[in-house]
C-alpha cells in the first residue's frame, strides 16, 4: 500500500445512476489539462441505447461497442471492438502537470483487453490518483481491482449523488 499518497477512488452504483456525470463534475472543478484518460458515453438512437464511445479528455473518440457490429467479442446484445479501446490507452498514463487519471470504465467490455487491464494496473500503481467508475460486480480484472487495498469505493445513490463531486474533490486533494 502506498503511503502518504493520494487513494484511487472507483464510483461505483447501477447502471444510469449517474457515475459518469460525478467524473464530469470532479473533472470540471480542475484547471484545465490537470486530469487525463477517458470518459465512455451512450451511443443512443430514438432513445434506445446502441452502443458506447470512449471519448478521451484530450478530444479523441473511438467506438468501442456497438449493437451493429457483426464481430468481435459480444457482451450483453453488444459486439465490443478490443482495437478501439486499445487505441485510447496512452490517455490512462500520466505525464507532467496532470493530477488526476480517470478511467470510466473498468467494466465487462473493457476487461476483455489484456493491454487495458495493464494499463490499469499501472495507473493505479502510480503516484497520481485514479478517479474511474467500475462495475459492481464480475470477475478477473474487476474483481482485482475492487479487492486492491489502495482503492477506495464509493457508492453512487440518488440520495448522494449531487453532493459527491465536492466530496470526491476533497477526498482526492484536488
Amino acid at each position: 500500500m502506498r503511503v502518504n499518497q493520494p487513494a484511487n477512488l472507483l464510483i461505483t452504483g447501477p447502471p444510469g445512476i449517474g457515475k459518469t456525470t460525478v467524473l464530469e463534475r470532479v473533472i470540471a472543478c480542475l484547471p484545465p489539462a490537470a486530469a487525463t484518460g477517458f470518459l465512455t458515453r451512450e451511443l443512443r438512437a430514438r432513445g434506445v441505447r446502441q452502443g458506447f464511445v470512449i471519448e478521451t479528455l484530450d478530444g479523441r473518440s473511438a467506438l468501442l461497442a456497438s449493437v451493429r457490429f457483426d464481430a468481435g467479442p459480444r457482451v450483453g446484445r453488444y459486439r465490443v471492438r478490443i482495437a478501439a479501446l486499445d487505441a485510447v490507452l496512452p490517455a490512462l498514463a500520466a505525464r507532467p502537470g496532470v493530477q488526476l487519471v480517470v478511467v470510466d470504465e473498468i467494466g465487462k467490455m473493457e476487461s476483455l483487453s489484456p493491454r487495458f487491464a495493464a494499463a490499469v494496473r499501472a495507473a493505479l500503481d502510480s503516484p497520481v490518483p485514479v478517479l474511474g467508475t467500475i462495475a459492481r460486480s464480475g470477475g478477473a480484472l474487476i474483481a482485482e481491482v475492487r479487492r486492491r487495498p489502495d482503492v477506495t469505493l464509493v457508492d453512487v445513490t440518488p440520495e448522494n449523488r449531487d453532493a459527491l463531486p465536492a466530496k470526491i474533490a476533497g477526498l482526492l486533494g484536488l
